[in-house]
């Protein structure tokens, strides 16, 4: 991957940007800027939390900062599934959702050698047990969800670690061997495909060797998105995931997307993805349940991210800063 560039832009050039809900945006960047701990970002949270009117904060304080890593831009969506589950097994509910073993190693076992081998069974680490193994494998991708109990009530559940192993895709295998051209896959698509195909679907899973475990997040209020990487809830259509490797966590975000429903927008940068990769890459959440799942799922789209950084932390950038 090619050292990133870093261009300066003015707000002017941001598509769209005198038409947005900037406080919107802000009331979400406040939300977390409290975590970020480079003196810079907390002096602008410090002004933040001084109550400011929302446009003229982001043009007095901020510049806006393309990083461009040599990869063309891609959007995608995520969003935080509701599953059917049991705190026992029993029934249609026989697939695991499973606690982060104290004792494992990384790199552990793959997906393949966890599931079939049984590596964990027996051992108690179990969270609840949901009737559906692909709403498992997919709720492994998201990161976090529901699950609505057979007993009434519910647990909510979080990201609690991964087996150290390489994510690879399940549609681009089902593009390389050649079932689907690269614009006919999306989850649904996936996830009927791997029902419809048995043991074969199965192991169309195990081709993803990447296995995250779960930890219940039950003190989030109901209301709210779940936890994201900084450990504070994601809020519908303003929060990206990124990679942190390029861009700060906490950091807001100017969004174009091209694709059927192009969105300018200004984001805040609260959580991450094993998928998510390089400086122009973002997932965007979409939100809770199976409408917000199958907007996600649609979502493969160019375009561009501009951050916006503290105007000190973006001029000590120079010379790398294209004016």
């Amino acid at each position: 991957m090619a050292n990133p560039t870093h261009q300066s832009l003015q707000f002017d050039d941001l598509n769209g940007w005198a038409e947005d809900d900037h406080q919107a945006a802000l009331d979400v960047f406040l939300s977390t800027c409290g975590d970020m701990r480079d003196p810079a970002w907390q002096a602008i949270c410090d002004l933040a939390r001084q109550g400011q009117e929302a446009r003229g904060f982001f043009e007095r304080f901020f510049t806006p900062v393309l990083i461009y890593d040599g990869q063309d831009a891609l959007f995608t969506g995520y969003y935080e599934p509701e599953l059917r589950g049991s705190v026992t097994r029993g029934g249609p509910y026989q697939y695991p959702l499973y606690r982060l073993p104290p004792d494992m190693t990384s790199p552990w076992l793959t997906r393949r050698e966890i599931e079939e081998t049984g590596a964990l069974d027996g051992l108690g680490h179990e969270i609840a047990w949901i009737d559906d193994p692909v709403d498992v494998f997919f709720l492994q991708v998201q990161g976090s969800g529901r699950v609505g109990l057979d007993t009434g009530g519910g647990i909510r559940v979080g990201y609690g670690g991964a087996n150290g192993r390489e994510y690879s895709s399940i549609g681009l295998e089902l593009v390389n061997r050649g079932v689907y051209e690269p614009h006919q896959v999306s989850a649904d698509v996936i996830r009927n495909w791997v029902r419809n195909n048995g043991e074969e679907g199965r192991q169309l899973l195990w081709a993803n060797d990447s296995y995250v475990f779960f930890r219940e997040v039950n003190e989030v209020p109901a209301d709210m998105g779940p936890l994201g990487a900084m450990n504070r809830s994601v809020t519908t259509m303003r929060t990206i995931a990124i990679d942190p490797a390029f861009i700060p966590l906490g950091a807001p975000v100017w969004i174009e997307k091209n694709g059927a429903e192009p969105l300018n927008r200004l984001m805040v940068a609260q959580d991450t993805g094993s998928a998510i990769k390089g400086s122009q890459r973002a997932d965007i959440f979409f939100g809770t349940g199976d409408v917000a799942g199958r907007d996600a799922g649609r979502i493969k789209d160019d375009g561009r991210l501009v951050v916006l950084m503290p105007i000190q932390s973006a001029y000590a950038l120079l010379p790398d800063v294209i004016e």
